[in-house]
């Protein structure tokens, strides 16, 4: 087996790629950006590889990576399946692999405080691929840390050239992240992605979608040629701002990814249906009665009468949303609207209701992935000049 350094140049998707004692860790924030901020949280998140994937050419049939990952325990809960590797061979998916043991980080979900445990690495295998030259893609895990030791294969291996496809640098909450999707390559923005036939850079950042000025600046600062940004449920869960300081903070975040971004297509896109937020200001937390039965469901613990006094739901952001968008789009008009009802609304949630109330499952990852090609990629916001 042939071993070949894991260097920037083999990743795409990540934003900074770090050297760590064990080798190099993808971040999707770049260090400013981690540093103006100590949320434990947020630090999980962005470390987590959602849509980070190493991309080369080669003629291996056989295939192993070494990681050592971090892996997430929730006490009093189901343990968490370890994380998914997605093989993709010339953009058809090929095989899946997970790495056992590694880190573990304790989160108490009652109190949020966390105690981290040292493990050991691991290796991802695949074998049996197709002889002869091709482009091979190693998806890492979306909802696990995921530090790189060494790739190994059983002939040499080279950078992929660029596609000329274009990019597409997406930010979100922990639905764009991938929650409860089933696999790194399936959450709703890969397949999004897959099916638009553009490059995916991936900040969705789960629990983290809060208008943060680093995240507005990390945006201005990467190379895309499409912009999306999914806003509002981790404003309502976590009961961050009221209306006062929302809409200001959307206009200085949009403002911010415009100096950078001047006519890039750029689309908003409101919370997709969440019927405990609705009508509900927030903020969220565990069911803790479900919690004792081993289900980890969520509730929304605000008062709906505080609407009246500014706090937020998701019927107030919708709204807002579509006010600011229609006022600034008046002097933008590469800046687009898309309410997320259309892409998971009333009538799937009746037949894919959100397992645990918060996130869509595998199906409804899919669905939301196949209707943002089909409203966005094919005839929408981002569709190419020249198509339907």
């Amino acid at each position: 087996m042939i071993t070949t350094p894991v260097t920037a140049d083999l990743l795409r998707g990540a934003v900074e790629v770090e050297r760590t004692e064990h080798g190099v860790l993808p971040h999707r924030l770049p260090a400013r950006a981690r540093a103006q901020c100590a949320d434990g949280q947020l630090a999980m998140a962005e470390a987590q590889p959602s849509g980070v994937r190493l991309v080369f050419r080669t003629r291996a049939t056989a295939v192993e990576l070494d990681t050592l990952p971090t892996k997430r325990v929730y006490p009093g809960t189901p343990p968490r399946p370890d994380g998914v590797y997605d093989l993709v061979v010339d953009g058809r998916l090929a095989g899946r692999a997970s790495v056992p043991g590694g880190n573990t980080l304790t989160v108490d979900l009652a109190t949020g405080a966390a105690e981290r445990t040292p493990g050991q690495p691991g290796t991802a295998r695949f074998t049996g691929l197709p002889d002869g030259p091709k482009e091979v893609e190693i998806w890492l895990p979306h909802n696990e840390v995921a530090e790189l030791i060494a790739l190994r294969t059983d002939a040499p291996v080279e950078p992929a050239p660029d596609r000329g496809r274009r990019v597409w640098l997406h930010h979100g909450s922990s639905i764009s992240h991938g929650s409860n999707a089933a696999s790194p390559s399936t959450t709703w923005p890969a397949l999004a992605a897959s099916l638009g036939g553009v490059e995916l850079v991936n900040l969705g950042l789960g629990g983290s979608a809060l208008l943060d000025p680093f995240t507005a600046r990390t945006l201005r600062d990467a190379p895309a040629d499409l912009i999306s940004l999914k806003i509002g449920i981790n404003l309502v869960n976590a009961d961050l701002m009221r209306l006062r300081a929302f809409t200001p903070a959307v206009h200085g975040f949009l403002d911010t990814i415009r100096e950078g971004h001047p006519t890039t297509p750029l689309l908003v896109i409101s919370p997709i249906l969440c019927p405990i937020h609705e009508d509900t200001p927030g903020p969220v937390a565990p069911d803790l009665a479900e919690l004792r039965r081993g289900r980890l469901l969520f509730r929304a613990t605000g008062d709906p009468a505080e609407r009246a006094s500014g706090k937020l739901t998701l019927g107030v952001i919708r709204a807002e949303l579509a006010r600011v968008v229609a006022q600034r789009a008046a002097d933008d008009p590469n800046l687009h609207h898309l309410d997320g009802r259309a892409l998971y609304g009333e009538a799937d949630a009746a037949e894919l209701p959100l397992p645990d109330r918060l996130h869509p499952d595998a199906a409804g990852h899919r669905l939301m992935g196949e209707r943002f090609a089909e409203l966005v990629f094919a005839g929408g916001a981002f569709a190419e000049r020249g198509a339907a």
